[in-house]
C-alpha cells in the first residue's frame, strides 16, 4: 500500500500550539485529582496546579525560544553546534528514550483504566496491543498528519470536558473546598512536583520546532498552548473537589471518571454519559501516546541515518509492548508513571539547561 504524501511537509504555529496540550492531556487527566488530593487538605492542591502551572508555561516558552534560534535545524544538528557531537548524541538518546518509556506507560494505563470501567472480561494484554498497533499505524504515516489529527481532536475532548465540568455544576458545594491554606509545606511540595510532572511534554518542541514553517511566534503560541492544559486541570480539580470533597478524591482511583459517570442530562435521553466521556479520553490518550512515539522515531533517526523509519518502528514497538506487560498492579504502574515523569523532568531540565547557557555562551548565535 502506497502511504499517503501530504503537498506540504511543514506544520504552522497554530498546530503547535494544539500540540502541546495534545501532549499534555493524557492519562493524567483522569488521575490528577487523586494525585493532589493525597497530600493537601480541601482545595489547596490548586495552589500547587497554578505554581507548577505557570513552570510549565514558563519552561515551554524557553524551550521554544532556544529551538527557533535554529529555524529548519534539526536537534541533533543545532546540540552538536552549541556543545559537541558526543553530548549531542548523548542528549538525542536519553529524549528517545524519555519518548519511548512514555509510550510504554501511555500504552499500559489505558489497558488499565479499560479493564477497569470499558472491558471486564478482555485481557488487558490484548487492550494494550490494539491500542499500540493503532498508535503504530498513525506514526507510520506523516508527522505532518500527526499535527492535522491533534487539530481535529483535541478541541472535542476540551468540548467533553468543559461538558462534564458544566453538567457537575448543580452538585458543586462549596463547603467541600474547606480548609484553605491548612496543608504542610512539605505536603504542598510533593503536590507542587506532582503538578509539575503531570505538565511534562514541552521537551518535543526541541525536536519539532523544526517543521514550522514560520518559528517566529512558536514560544508564544506553545505558551498560550501549555496555558490551555493548565487552565483545564485547574477547572477539573476544583470542580471535583467541590462535588466530592478531598478525602474522596484522595480514595478513588480514577476520580476524573467517577464525575463523569456522576453527570446527568435533564429529559434522560443519555443515561450513561461516562461512555461518550470514555470515547474522547481515548482520543486524549492517542494523541499522546502517538507524539511521544513519534518524537522518539524522530530523535533516533538522526543518530541512525541508515536505518529507515518502519524499521525502527518495528524493532522497537515489540520492546514497548514487552516493557508495557511487566507492571502487573495499579501501583506498579502508577510507579512507572512516576519514574517516567521523573526521568521526563530531569532529562529535559538538563538538555536545556546546558544548550541555554551553551548559546548565550557563544553570544546568542543566531542561524
Amino acid at each position: 500500500m502506497k502511504k499517503f504524501e501530504y503537498a506540504d511537509d511543514q506544520i504552522g504555529d497554530k498546530e503547535m500550539m494544539i500540540a502541546i496540550p495534545s501532549i499534555v492531556v493524557g492519562i493524567g487527566i483522569i488521575t490528577l485529582p487523586r494525585t493532589l488530593a493525597e497530600p493537601t487538605n480541601g482545595v489547596d492542591g490548586v495552589f500547587a496546579l497554578v505554581i507548577g502551572g505557570t513552570f510549565a508555561i514558563l519552561m515551554t516558552w524557553i524551550v521554544a525560544k532556544l529551538a527557533v534560534q535554529f529555524p529548519r535545524e534539526s536537534f541533533f544538528s543545532y546540540a552538536s553546534t552549541l556543545t559537541s557531537k558526543p553530548v549531542a548524541v548523548l542528549f538525542t538518546l536519553l529524549f528517545a528514550i524519555y519518548g519511548l518509556s512514555n509510550t510504554v506507560y501511555q500504552t499500559r494505563a489505558i489497558a488499565s483504566v479499560s479493564e477497569e470501567y470499558l472491558f471486564e472480561r478482555t485481557p488487558f494484554d490484548a487492550v494494550s496491543l490494539t491500542f499500540l498497533l493503532i498508535v503504530i499505524y498513525a506514526v507510520s504515516g506523516s508527522k505532518v498528519g500527526l499535527f492535522r489529527l491533534n487539530m481535529l481532536f483535541f478541541p472535542i475532548v476540551v468540548f467533553i470536558s468543559l461538558l462534564v465540568i458544566l453538567l457537575n455544576i448543580g452538585l458543586f458545594i462549596p463547603e467541600n473546598l474547606l480548609p484553605v491554606l491548612t496543608t504542610d509545606f512539605n505536603s504542598q511540595w510533593n503536590a507542587l512536583t506532582k503538578s509539575t510532572f503531570s505538565f511534562m511534554g514541552f521537551g518535543v518542541l526541541l525536536f519539532y520546532t523544526s517543521l514550522v514553517k514560520s518559528p517566529r511566534n512558536v514560544p508564544k503560541k506553545a505558551a498560550v498552548g501549555m496555558s490551555v492544559a493548565v487552565v483545564l486541570y485547574i477547572m477539573i480539580f476544583v470542580m471535583f473537589i467541590g462535588v466530592f470533597g478531598n478525602l474522596a478524591a484522595a480514595n478513588l482511583l480514577y476520580p476524573t471518571v467517577e464525575l463523569a459517570k456522576d453527570v446527568q442530562i435533564p429529559g434522560g435521553f443519555f443515561e450513561r454519559f461516562e461512555s461518550l466521556f470514555f470515547v474522547i479520553w481515548i482520543m486524549a490518550i492517542f494523541n499522546t501516546t502517538v507524539m511521544f512515539f513519534d518524537s522518539a522515531i524522530f530523535a533516533l533517526n538522526a543518530l541512525f541515518k541508515k536505518n529507515r523509519k518502519m524499521q525502527l518502528i518495528f524493532i522497537l514497538s515489540p520492546l514497548i509492548y514487552i516493557v508495557g506487560m511487566i507492571p502487573q498492579s495499579t501501583n506498579e504502574i502508577s510507579a512507572l508513571g512516576t519514574f517516567t515523569s521523573m526521568y521526563g523532568f530531569a532529562v529535559v531540565s538538563s538538555t536545556v539547561a546546558v544548550l541555554f547557557i551553551a548559546w548565550k555562551a557563544r553570544g546568542g548565535i543566531k542561524k
